[in-house]
C-alpha cells in the first residue's frame, strides 16, 4: 500500500548507510530483494558489526545468495537487472565495476535503472578509496569538531550523521528522485550518495551563521550546541536528565513562569557573554525537582520541555505509544515507518530474512525456469 508499491529495487548487501537507505524504501511499498554472498547463508559466525545489518535494517525485504564473483552469478544479477527500477551497491570505488556489476555495464542492460551508490569519501578525490566510518566522514565535514563540551574532546553523535542521515536518508531521496525524473524522462541515472557530502549538507545552517560571523567555532558557545542556558540538558535531583528548547522569548517567558523564577533574577537572554552564568542558575533550579515532577509542571506546555529518556524509557513514553512511534516486528521493538502518508500508508512488510530464505522463490518470479535454478544450485553460483 506505499507510495513505492510496484517499484522492483535490488541491494548488494552491505553495512550501515546502504541497508538503512533501502529500509526506508522498502518501509514505503518498494518491493526489495537482497543480494548475499553465498558463504553467509547459514553462518552464525560473523563480525557484530554484519551482524547489525541483518536485524533492523535489514527488515521488509527478501534475500537470495548469489556467488558475486562466479561469472554465472554476475550474469545472474544482469538478467535480474533488466527487470529492476533500481539497484543500491554500498561497496568502496571500483569494487562493483570489477564484479562486473558497473553502472555502465547495469545501464546497458537496462537504460531506465536508476543507480544508487553508497560510499564514506564519494567516487573521487584523494581519499575516495581509503576505509572509513561515519566518525571519519563528519570529522572531515566540519561536524564533529562542534559537538560536546567545550575544554573536552569533541564527542561522536552515535552514527546518527553521516550513515543515517548525511549517508541512508539522502540515498532514499536520491533513488525516489530519480525514479520520478525517470518516468517522464524514460532514462536512468547514477546516484552518487557520499557521507561527507551529506554530512557537510546537514551542516548547512551551521555554515550560513559561520558566514555571517554569527558561529563561535568553540564548542558550548552557540544557541544550539549546549552554550545558551535556554537550550541545555539539566540534571535532577533523581539524577536524571531533562532538556529545555526554549529559544523564542515568549516560551523562554512561560517557561521561567511555570518555574516559578523572576527573569530579573537571571541574566538577559541573548547576552551570550552571560550564558554561563545563566547555566548554574538553572543548574541549581533543576536539582531541586525530580524529572517526574519537572514532567508534571512543564510536560505538554510551550515551555519546551521534555524529559531525556533513555530507548527503553522512549518505548513506553505515552505520546511515543499513542502515535504508534514503536512497533513489534517478528518479536523485536524497532521504529516504525516514517513519514506517515494518509492514502498510501507505509508498512513493514515482514521481518528481516535469512541469507539466501528466497533465492528460489524471486529468480522464479523473474523468469528463471527450474532447470536453470537447479544448476545455478548445484554450481554453487546460488544458495
Amino acid at each position: 500500500m506505499g507510495p513505492l508499491e510496484g517499484t522492483r529495487i535490488i541491494e548488494l548487501a552491505g553495512i550501515g548507510p546502504a541497508p538503512f537507505g533501502a529500509m526506508l524504501l522498502s518501509d514505503l511499498g518498494a518491493d526489495i530483494v537482497t543480494v548475499h554472498r553465498t558463504s553467509v547463508v547459514g553462518d552464525s559466525t560473523q563480525d557484530p558489526v554484519a551482524a547489525m545489518s541483518q536485524g533492523t535494517l535489514a527488515r521488509g525485504r527478501r534475500s537470495i545468495a548469489v556467488n558475486l564473483k562466479d561469472p554465472q552469478g554476475q550474469a545472474t544479477i544482469l538478467d535480474m537487472m533488466s527487470q529492476a527500477d533500481a539497484f543500491i551497491e554500498g561497496f568502496r570505488p571500483g569494487v562493483a565495476e570489477r564484479l562486473g556489476l558497473g553502472p555502465d555495464t547495469c545501464l546497458e542492460r537496462n537504460p531506465a535503472l536508476v543507480y544508487g551508490r553508497m560510499t564514506g569519501w564519494g567516487q573521487e578525490g584523494p581519499l575516495a578509496r581509503a576505509a572509513g566510518h561515519d566518525i571519519n566522514y563528519i570529522a572531515l565535514a566540519g561536524v564533529l569538531a562542534h559537538v560536546g563540551r567545550r575544554g573536552e574532546s569533541p564527542v561522536p553523535p552515535l552514527n546518527l550523521v553521516g550513515d543515517f542521515g548525511g549517508g541512508g536518508l539522502l540515498l532514499a531521496l536520491g533513488i525516489v528522485a530519480a525514479l520520478f525524473e525517470a518516468q517522464r524522462s524514460g532514462q536512468g541515472q547514477v546516484v552518487d550518495t557520499a557521507m561527507v557530502d551529506g554530512s557537510a549538507l546537514l551542516m548547512s545552517m551551521m555554515y550560513e551563521l559561520m558566514g555571517r560571523g554569527q558561529w563561535d567555532a568553540r564548542r558550548e558557545a552557540n544557541m544550539n550546541d549546549g552554550g545558551a542556558y535556554f537550550y541545555e540538558v539539566y540534571e535532577t535531583a533523581d539524577n536524571k536528565y531533562v532538556s529545555i528548547g526554549a529559544m523564542e522569548p515568549k516560551f523562554f517567558a512561560d517557561l521561567l513562569r511555570r518555574m516559578g523564577v523572576n527573569p530579573s533574577d537571571l541574566p538577559e537572554q541573548w547576552d551570550s557573554s552571560q550564558w554561563q552564568e545563566g547555566k548554574k542558575r538553572m543548574a541549581e533550579l533543576f536539582r531541586k525537582k525530580t524529572r517526574q515532577q519537572w514532567c508534571e509542571l512543564l510536560e505538554g506546555t510551550d515551555a519546551c520541555f521534555a524529559p531525556v529518556l533513555t530507548m527503553s524509557e522512549a518505548i513506553r513514553h505515552p505520546h511515543n505509544r499513542q502515535r504508534g512511534v514503536f512497533m513489534d516486528v517478528g518479536g523485536s521493538v524497532q521504529p516504525a515507518p516514517a513519514p506517515r502518508f494518509s492514502r498510501t500508508p507505509a508498512s513493514v512488510q515482514r521481518p528481516a530474512a535469512q541469507p539466501g530464505e528466497h533465492t528460489t522463490e524471486v529468480l522464479s518470479e523473474m523468469g528463471f525456469d527450474d532447470g536453470r535454478i537447479e544448476f545455478l544450485y548445484h554450481e554453487g553460483v546460488i544458495a
